[in-house]
C-alpha cells in the first residue's frame, strides 16, 4: 500500500512514464501563460505553477474552491520571506500532483510528523491552481505600523474597500494580510492544498477567515459553458475570457506604469472578494416573470429580455408596453460595462452553502471573486451602482469582503512576491 501511494501522487514526478505525462501537461499549459489548453489537446490535469502570471486567474475555472485569508503574527520580515519561499516550493509541487513537502506523507521517519497531511494520497492533481495575494495589512497594520519596511511600496489602489449601502459585514469574514486561493476539480485536493499551506504558516500566520465553494459561477474561457448561480440563472455571461488578450491587458493586468512605487505589481492584478448571502427562500416564492425582470435575462436560455441568444448584446433602449423591456433596475443594466466607460472584470466566483442560519434558512449564496486592473475604476463604481439601484439587492446580503494585490507569476528559482521584498529598487 505504501508503494502504491508513492506512485499515485509522489510518483508523478518520479517515474519515467509519469514524468512524460507531467511534461505533456506542462507543454499544454504553457499555451497562453499556462492557462488555456490547446483546443485539440486531451484532458488537462495539471497547470504549471511557474509563468508570467499566476495560474488560477485566467485558467479555465475549476469546479471547487478553498479560499483562506490570513493575518501575519510575526514582525520579522525574514520570517515572512521564508514562508513565501516555502509556500512557493510547496505550491509548485502540489499543482503537479506531488506532496506538499519534499519527503511526503508516509516516506519520512516514523518518529517525526509527516511534511504532508496525506489526505490527497492516490488523488490526481485535478487541475489544481494555487494563487497568492497581499492585503493592505502587509504594508501597514491597523495601527498604521510599517512592520516589514514595505509601506513605501504599497499600491495606491490597495486600500480596504468602503462599506456599501446594505452591507452587513462580519469582521470575522472581512480583510486579511494575505490570501490563498486553491481551485481544483476535486474538493479534497483543494482542501489539502490550503490545509498544508496554512500548516506551514504556524507561528507566522493565523487564519482570519476561510470559504469553501462549489459550482463555479462564471466562465474564464470560451471553451466553458456558462454556469448557474443559486437563483437558477446563468451567471457571468459577459465575463472577461482568457482568449480576449487585448481586453485582459486593458482591464485585468496591472500595467508597468500604473503605479511606479508599486512596480513589483506589474503583470499582476487586484482581487476583490465579497461574500454574498442570498435570501433563497424569499426568492423562490417570486413568480418567474418577476425573477426575469429583476435579472434582465430569461431564466432558461439566459438571453437578454430584449431578444436574441445568451451572448446577444442587450438593447436597453427597446421599449415595452410599460417602459423599457429591460427595466432600469434590472441587474444586467445596472452593472453593464457600457455604464462604466467599458470597464470589465474577470470573475471566478463560486456557490456556497454553509448550513443554516439562526432563522432556519440556508446560509447560502455566492462567494464573489473578481480580478481587476484597478478596483477604484473596475469594481467600486459598479458596486455602488448595484447597492443603490439594483432590483436584486432585495434578495442579497453582503456579509464579508476583502481586497488583495495579486503579484505577477513566479520564475523558476524565485518565490511569490519576490519583486516586492527584493532590496533592489528601480
Amino acid at each position: 500500500m505504501k508503494d502504491r501511494a508513492r506512485l499515485s501522487r509522489r510518483g508523478l514526478l518520479g517515474s519515467g512514464a509519469a514524468v512524460a505525462g507531467v511534461a505533456g501537461a506542462f507543454a499544454l499549459g504553457r499555451v497562453s501563460d499556462g492557462s488555456t489548453p490547446a483546443p485539440d489537446a486531451g484532458p488537462v490535469t495539471t497547470y504549471p505553477y511557474f509563468g508570467e502570471h499566476q495560474a488560477g486567474i485566467i485558467t479555465p475555472a475549476q469546479d471547487r474552491l478553498h479560499f483562506v485569508a490570513l493575518d501575519l503574527t510575526t514582525e520579522d520580515r525574514g520570517e515572512v520571506v521564508d514562508l513565501l519561499e516555502r509556500w512557493t516550493e510547496s505550491a509548485a509541487r502540489m499543482t503537479q500532483g506531488a506532496p506538499a513537502g519534499p519527503v511526503g506523507p508516509v516516506e519520512g521517519a516514523a518518529a517525526a510528523p509527516p511534511d504532508d497531511t496525506g489526505e490527497a494520497i492516490g488523488l490526481p492533481a485535478s487541475r489544481l491552481t494555487i494563487t497568492f495575494g497581499f492585503g493592505p495589512g502587509l504594508f501597514t497594520d491597523a495601527e498604521g505600523r510599517d512592520r516589514f519596511g514595505l509601506a513605501d511600496r504599497r499600491p495606491e489602489a490597495l486600500t480596504p474597500l468602503p462599506t456599501f449601502s446594505a452591507d452587513v459585514l462580519d469582521p470575522r469574514r472581512t480583510g486579511g494580510d494575505l490570501c490563498i486561493q486553491a481551485c481544483a476539480d476535486d474538493p479534497q485536493v483543494a482542501v489539502h492544498a490550503i490545509r498544508n499551506l496554512v500548516r506551514m504558516g504556524f507561528g507566522t500566520t493565523a487564519v482570519r477567515w476561510s470559504q469553501l465553494g462549489f459550482g463555479r459561477t462564471s466562465t474564464t474561457s470560451v471553451t466553458q459553458a456558462t454556469p448557474r448561480n443559486l437563483f437558477g440563472f446563468k451567471d457571468g455571461t459577459a465575463n472577461l475570457k482568457a482568449e480576449e488578450t487585448s481586453d485582459l491587458d486593458a482591464h485585468l493586468w496591472v500595467g508597468a506604469g500604473d503605479d511606479p512605487p508599486a512596480d513589483w505589481l506589474a503583470g499582476g492584478s487586484y482581487l476583490v472578494s465579497r461574500r454574498i448571502n442570498m435570501t433563497i427562500e424569499v426568492w423562490d416564492r417570486q413568480p418567474l416573470e418577476s425573477q426575469e425582470l429583476f435579472v434582465g435575462r430569461t431564466k432558461g436560455a439566459g438571453a437578454p429580455l430584449s431578444g436574441g441568444e445568451e451572448f446577444t448584446e442587450p438593447d436597453f433602449a427597446m421599449a415595452g408596453s410599460a417602459g423599457p423591456v429591460i427595466p432600469t433596475d434590472a441587474h444586467i443594466r445596472v452593472v453593464h460595462p457600457s455604464m462604466f466607460d467599458g470597464a470589465r472584470m474577470l470573475r471566478r466566483g463560486y456557490n456556497f452553502v454553509d448550513g443554516s442560519n439562526d432563522l432556519g434558512g440556508l446560509d447560502a449564496g455566492l462567494f464573489f471573486l473578481a480580478y481587476v486592473r484597478d478596483p477604484r475604476t473596475h469594481f467600486i463604481p459598479q458596486q455602488r451602482a448595484m447597492a443603490t439601484n439594483d432590483a436584486l439587492m432585495e434578495y442579497l446580503r453582503f456579509t464579508g469582503q476583502a481586497v488583495f494585490a495579486v503579484p505577477p507569476g513566479v520564475a523558476e528559482g524565485g518565490y511569490i512576491g519576490q519583486g516586492l521584498f527584493s532590496p533592489a529598487r528601480t
